[in-house]
């Protein structure tokens, strides 16, 4: 009789041990899967920045060798925007409109890197106006630009709608072109004027596409730093003017100085007009 209630109590137990794990278990809450696996970090955007042109954007006068204004340019879209600004620099120095066009038509990784761009850069029209002044460098007249002019804004216009073949609302920052003679020979006013001339010609033909901007270069560059003439050397009781903005062994292209104001011309430009930018 005890071995009989012993046994009933033994079952009644563990019968009650066993309601009991199951409720418990019930009523414990399950770990969500943020409690039991770590969460992913947001993967950050990588934004590809296509620099197209000429010496200007493959940075020749440049101490570093890095390209210029185009990876500090890169850098701060970077730091001011959401994502990374990954530049391509497709610069060759010496290109006219018409060889940047060129390449435009016969280079596929430009092609491939057009298509998937974020933003471009375009720097152009230095080489066609300055091998117009070499050509005529003794008797030099704004009748001389006229040609070459017209033939530049064709080019112009047909890279524009090239870069834009497979990605059409791609925004375009056209830089403009300086002159770099001025502080050397002011008295070239015909020179200043071209140069003038040719900006206007260049704003003006962008104009004509929605998302194509142009970025004045030549007060910033064509004085000097903050428009003072910058003394190389004294001879003779001579001193040589030289612009303190441009590259000292040819005078011609922007030093490291010359390219951070470049950027930085390029950089307002951009903060001021990427609210227009379709949404790729």
């Amino acid at each position: 009789m005890n071995l009989k209630k012993m046994m009933q109590g033994l079952v009644f137990f563990l019968t009650s041990l066993l309601v009991f794990v199951f409720l418990f278990r019930a009523l414990l809450p399950t770990a969500s899967p943020h409690m039991t696996k770590p969460k992913t970090a947001t993967k950050e955007i990588t934004y590809t920045y296509v620099a197209l042109g000429d010496s200007l954007t493959e940075g020749v006068g440049d101490s570093t060798k890095q390209g210029g204004f185009v990876p500090i340019l890169a850098q701060s879209l970077s730091n001011e925007n959401d994502g990374q600004y990954q530049p391509v620099n497709y610069g060759v120095a010496g290109n006219t409109s018409a060889q940047i066009l060129d390449r435009l038509k016969k280079q596929t990784d430009l092609q491939k890197d057009l298509k998937k761009a974020r933003v471009m850069t375009l720097t152009v029209g230095g080489n066609d106006l300055r091998k117009v002044v070499v050509n005529h460098l003794s008797d030099f007249s704004l009748s001389d630009i006229q040609k070459p002019l017209k033939n530049y804004t064709a080019n112009l216009k047909e890279i524009i709608t090239k870069a834009r073949k497979d990605n059409p609302h791609l925004p375009i920052y056209v830089v403009g072109i300086y002159n770099p003679l001025y502080l050397n020979f002011p008295e070239l006013t015909s020179i200043q004027t071209a140069v003038d001339r040719w900006n206007e010609t260049t704003e003006e033909t962008i104009a004509q596409f929605d998302q194509v901007y142009f970025v004045p270069i030549n007060d910033a560059l064509y004085k000097g730093i903050d428009g003072k003439m910058g003394v190389s050397e004294v001879s003779d009781g001579k001193a040589t003017i030289a612009n303190d903005a441009l590259y000292e062994e040819d005078r011609f292209h922007p030093n490291n100085t010359g390219y951070e104001k470049m950027k930085q011309a390029i950089l307002e430009k951009i903060n001021a007009t990427k609210k227009t930018w379709s949404q790729k």
